[in-house]
């Protein structure tokens, strides 16, 4: 049976191509080729990295409407609806358009196989192109260099940080995944490299590949100050910021890499550059990342499920008050659980740990995360959950007045957080 609704036409996509992640770009490009591959925007910002991706994309999207531009940005995994992966002028698209959209690229594809997240990619193109769009800002799905949205030559790249993960598709180390996130670059193009330290692998990619790099601490760098910060790039332009509304010490650096990019386009003039990067600041679309919630416990729910992201947490939570924290924590199966555990470690006064073994065949039950517990901090209190909404309830009422209960690990544990406080 034909899908007509959006939920079938998800589950339709699921279900037809063999595998759940199928890199490269030949059938991709197959398809879009068939529907015409027109231009999606006028300027294409790709932006790429192990973490700090969405939060740079919120930053371009609020710098950019911020200086009257159009602009569509297409992000990947969603919280709590499909629809928030694509967004145009600030609106996630419509079941209607997303329908219409996947019907034509169903009647394109014809014989060829495509992937749950290909569609979608493909989907964000089409829509994009029939937007009349100033700029598109696309966040890399897996790696780069084979992921669906490299099919798009961006007109500028952002590669955020280089850490472990996914290793099993990108490499086993830095300069094995670094090589694969430079894929997104594009010859005589700016690519940002907001990472202090990045890996020589994608250095090395980059110069290859004959981009025109520029470089966080080198090119351009950030400077706190008592109220507020400074962004400073070598060419003497200095802007004075108010501080990001994005909680974590690290969205400095994601704003910076955000900022580096717009200024690297070399389209705005110095004083629009000004006014866009300071009405950037405030209120970018960005949830999960350190979102406060409210309550007495505090609540706040991030995506970190990492070590690289864990080692950010750790840092937000040693700039806050000194209180105890209950953590509400899920993983899958291809994460580094005890890294994300040891770069927390004591900062966490409970662990109230979920099974996502319900909610994907990735998912790890939460006697497996005793287990890694157990191993990496000897004596750690925790409890083990049947799931994500159990494990909140316990967290919130075991934790006192004044203090914290962080919910992260994943985004299935974010969107059911979310959902769960919704109501």
């Amino acid at each position: 049976m034909k899908p007509t609704t959006l939920d079938e036409w998800l589950d339709y996509q699921q279900h037809i191509h063999a595998l759940g992640v199928d890199l490269g770009l030949d059938r991709v490009r197959a398809v879009w080729q068939r529907m015409g591959a027109p231009s999606v925007a006028r300027q294409v910002i790709t932006v790429g990295g192990t973490n700090g991706k969405g939060s740079t994309v919120a930053f371009l999207e609020a710098m950019l409407a911020a200086a009257g531009q159009q602009v569509g940005c297409y992000t990947s995994p969603h919280l709590m609806r499909y629809n928030e992966r694509i967004r145009m002028a600030g609106i996630d698209a419509g079941d209607a358009a997303l329908v219409e959209s996947f019907e034509r690229i169903e009647l394109a594809r014809g014989e060829i196989s495509l992937t749950y997240f290909e569609f979608g990619t493909l989907a964000a193109f089409d829509l994009f192109s029939r937007a009349d769009l100033d700029v598109a800002v696309l966040e890399v799905g897996l790696g780069g260099r084979l992921d669906a949205v490299n099919l798009i030559d961006a007109d500028a790249v952002v590669i955020t940080t280089v850490d472990l993960d996914h290793v099993e598709w990108l490499g086993p180390d830095r300069d094995s995944i670094g090589r694969e996130k430079a894929g997104i670059a594009r010859r005589d193009r700016p690519a940002i490299v907001g990472e202090l330290d990045p890996p020589e692998g994608l250095l090395d990619a980059l110069d290859k590949q004959g981009a025109q790099v520029e470089r966080a601490g080198r090119d351009f760098r950030v400077e706190r100050e008592a109220h507020g910060w400074r962004w400073l790039h070598r060419d003497g332009t200095t802007l004075a910021l108010p501080d990001p509304e994005l909680a974590a010490p690290v969205q400095y650096a994601n704003a910076s890499s955000a900022i580096a990019a717009l200024h690297a386009l070399g389209i705005f003039d110095p004083a629009q550059l000004a006014r866009m990067s300071a009405g950037g600041m405030h209120l970018p679309h960005a949830p999960a990342r350190l979102q406060w919630l409210g309550g007495d416990p505090a609540l706040i729910v991030d995506v970190g499920h990492n070590p690289q992201a864990a080692r950010a947490l750790a840092e937000w939570l040693d700039a806050q008050p000194p209180v105890r924290v209950h953590a509400v924590y899920g993983a899958l199966s291809d994460k580094d659980v005890g890294g994300v555990m040891t770069a927390l470690g004591v900062r966490i006064a409970h662990w109230h740990l979920a099974s996502l073994d319900q909610d994907t065949p990735r998912g790890l039950p939460a006697s497996v995360l005793a287990g890694v517990l157990h191993q990496v901090l000897p004596g750690a209190s925790y409890d083990t959950h049947a799931d994500v909404s159990h494990a909140l309830v316990a967290a919130r009422s075991a934790a006192r007045h004044g203090e914290r209960v962080l919910a992260f690990g994943s985004f299935f544990v974010a969107s059911a957080v979310l959902a769960q406080v919704a109501g």
